[in-house]
């Protein structure tokens, strides 16, 4: 036997909660990796494709949680997460010691008081939120974002080394303050390529082409790039919908009002994604933004 081999660190028992567009790639990347994976999701129907994986499927978050060394949340909203924990009887039903990760986007400080209430249970926490999408779940290559104490990222190190780059970017809730800013740079920088391609074809240019122009130059970027390949092939699959970006907007926004921050730009654009949500794109990809860029120049 090798010395890698003699040196690796032992499988964990991991308890996936919430098995949607993300979270059924990352429970995949869990097992795949070795762990032994435990899933809930509200709808037993989403998770059963799992169990052909190894992965055991339950029917309560408390059953799936019950003799986990870590939890992982992938759940929809903070209220959510709040319900499964305490309400739901997770929280209690996890061994004194283990670690819950919550990779869902909720706000800063729903993470703060999720430590606090799972600290008086003996109960480790880390918010450790995503960027990547889809894609980057798939091929394990998130970015994550951690807030919480120094030795919980240190246990946590197995998880995050199968789904991405983790950053320990400082205490409870820094994680989720993290996943803000980068959801602002995110739905803004959307905002930006879908209206400067609409300029361009709308004054007789060829959109595509305009887009492989401006590549490399400082108008670069992943969105450029990901997204307004999809907005040129006026692919709107969801990745990350319309509706989830709004939400993030929203979080972001109810952050900065707790600090005293203005964000006027977040505060626009906020607005923008609440209109396309309204005129019915929310199931859309993000993407889906230039929709309703294109429909308030009357360029559908």
């Amino acid at each position: 036997m090798n010395d890698a081999m003699t040196t690796a660190t032992p499988p964990l028992r991991i308890a996936v909660l919430g098995i949607g567009m993300m979270g059924r790639p990352m429970a995949r990347r869990l097992r795949e990796a070795g762990h032994e994976v435990h899933a809930w999701n509200r709808t037993r129907a989403k998770a059963k494709a799992l169990a052909e994986f190894g992965i055991a499927i339950h029917d309560t978050p408390a059953d799936a949680v019950r003799h986990a060394d870590v939890a992982v949340s992938l759940l929809e909203n903070g209220p959510v997460v709040g319900q499964v924990l305490f309400d739901a009887g997770a929280a209690q039903a996890m061994q004194p010691g283990a670690l819950f990760i919550d990779m869902a986007s909720i706000q800063p400080r729903e993470a703060r008081d999720h430590a606090a209430r799972l600290g008086a249970l003996g109960i480790a926490h880390l918010d450790a939120p995503v960027s990547g999408g889809t894609v980057g779940a798939e091929n394990g290559t998130l970015a994550i974002m951690a807030g919480g104490q120094a030795e919980d990222f240190a246990r946590a190190q197995p998880v995050f080394a199968a789904l991405g780059r983790a950053t320990h970017v400082g205490p409870h809730g820094a994680g989720q303050l993290a996943k803000l800013a980068n959801q602002m740079i995110v739905g803004i920088t959307i905002g930006a390529v879908a209206e400067a391609l609409l300029l361009a074809a709308k004054g007789g240019a060829d959109m595509a082409k305009v887009r492989e122009a401006i590549g490399g130059g400082f108008a670069d970027s992943r969105i450029l790039q990901l997204h307004g390949q999809r907005m040129v092939e006026r692919d709107f699959a969801p990745r990350g919908r319309m509706a989830v970006q709004l939400k993030d907007m929203r979080n972001a926004l109810a952050t900065a009002g707790e600090i005293g921050f203005d964000a006027p730009i977040t505060a626009l654009f906020e607005s923008l994604y609440a209109s396309g949500v309204a005129h019915g794109l929310g199931e859309l990809d993000h993407s889906g933004l230039f929709v309703e860029l294109a429909r308030r120049n009357a360029m559908q």
